[in-house]
């Protein structure tokens, strides 16, 4: 049995997070502040994350820490005071996370329409691409703490993108011959056993769906589970699939989450990484810039030259959506940007093919392009690299310079009463 056949995968949530050894050289407020965090955010850590990510001598410091354990920094004062009081109960948490901004950037707004009924478990924002949420893919071999899609993760079914109409689905997309690509997120669609994956994708490999042009796979399986590509039950028939998807002439983009150089730098991740790119599907990373986490030009700089060396195309820089914990992990996009310039100045040619800092925002995602004088005015430079209304697309938009805005709401209009997109 080699190294690579060891792992076997348990996880620890707040009910038996005492088990784990390595927190026992954290002080007792911290494990109290912990669970007060986790009765309002979802929380969910694996082994590997425990024994190869986190440093536990830097913790509860460690980037990986803060980015997978909950604690204090999460949570506003005005709401863990009503979380840690004797008068909390059920009606106190769902107010509580409704002011979190639970459906950022109009997700519910992007849920298509079939014959006069929602079809559920789909987005469609953007006329090519669909974000299809597979029912058993929404959970995460360990939870982020900055994740947008906490509420995927609460129990709260009225929160929740997943698929009960499967077949509603497939007509769906069989109809509507604009769309070239599918999007496979959650939670992540890499928990679900391979068998079941197939099932939902292997329709689209047919004739009658020969308009779907790309498969994608949005997850963080790489970083927090890279046993999945090696030595998992299934994974011979996982990455089987893989190879008949590139086989039909689809084109596999797999959409890593990578947060920070770290992630790179184990054994595991680099031989899962090896044998993804053997079935020709083309692993490419995202990431939002986080305080607290990755807001350094030295962590990027490091990760895009990493990624790049081992084969990975370096896609997005995002900014921090508006919900859940973005307080504590939002950046300045002024400093978002710097961040941004002085990452790629430090790459070669080759590797700067990531775009950012990019708000994946109500009306489309806007990319900061730069900060201008423009008729004796400081203004942000923004452009639309992908848009709800197609004709916005590559459009410029101008808003007044402002070092506290950290998202598209905190801006205003540079040169008219509005924003053109906002009528």
């Amino acid at each position: 049995m080699s190294k690579f056949d060891n792992y076997k995968i348990k996880y620890y949530n707040i009910n038996n997070v005492s088990e784990i050894k390595e927190l026992k050289n954290l002080p007792e407020n911290d494990l109290e502040s912990m669970k007060i965090v986790a009765k309002l955010l979802p929380f969910r850590v694996n082994n590997f994350v425990i024994e190869n990510l986190i440093d536990w001598k830097k913790a509860p410091n460690d980037p990986i820490f803060k980015m997978t354990f909950p604690h204090r920094g999460l949570v506003r004062d005005k709401h863990y005071e009503l979380l840690r009081s004797s008068s909390f109960n059920n009606e106190i948490l769902n107010r509580i996370r409704s002011e979190l901004n639970p459906h950022p950037s109009g997700q519910k707004s992007n849920v298509p329409m079939l014959e006069g009924k929602e079809v559920k478990g789909l987005q469609h924002k953007y006329d090519e691409t669909v974000l299809l949420f597979p029912r058993e893919g929404q959970t995460c071999h360990t939870y982020c703490t900055f994740c947008f899609r906490w509420p995927q993760f609460i129990g709260d079914k009225q929160l929740k993108f997943e698929t009960d109409q499967t077949k509603a689905i497939y007509r769906y997309i069989k109809n509507s011959s604009q769309i070239t690509d599918i999007l496979f997120t959650g939670g992540d669609p890499l928990v679900m056993p391979a068998k079941k994956l197939r099932a939902y994708i292997e329709p689209f490999l047919s004739a009658d769906f020969k308009h779907i042009k790309t498969i994608r796979i949005g997850s963080k399986a790489l970083s927090y589970w890279p046993f999945r590509f090696i030595s998992d039950e299934d994974t011979v028939a996982l990455l089987k699939l893989f190879r008949e998807v590139v086989k039909s002439g689809k084109h596999l983009a797999f959409m890593a989450h990578f947060n920070h150089w770290i992630e790179l730098e184990n054994e595991f991740v680099r031989k899962a990484i090896k044998n993804i790119q053997k079935t020709g599907a083309v692993i490419r990373s995202q990431s939002p810039i986080l305080s607290n986490i990755n807001d350094s030009s030295d962590v990027w700089s490091k990760m895009w030259r990493t990624q790049y060396q081992v084969g990975i195309v370096p896609y997005y820089m995002f900014v921090e959506r508006d919900t859940g914990a973005d307080h504590y992990f939002s950046v300045p996009l002024y400093k978002a940007y710097s961040i941004y310039c002085d990452s790629v100045n430090q790459l070669s040619g080759l590797c700067r093919t990531v775009r950012g800092p990019s708000m994946s925002a109500t009306p489309g995602k806007l990319n900061v392009e730069g900060i201008k004088e423009i008729n004796d005015k400081k203004v942000f430079v923004l452009k639309f690299l992908q848009a709800r209304q197609r004709e916005w697309v590559n459009k410029l938009v101008f808003a007044e310079y402002d070092e506290k805005a950290t998202w598209l709401n905190d801006l205003r209009p540079a040169f008219e009463n509005e924003f053109f997109f906002e009528e």
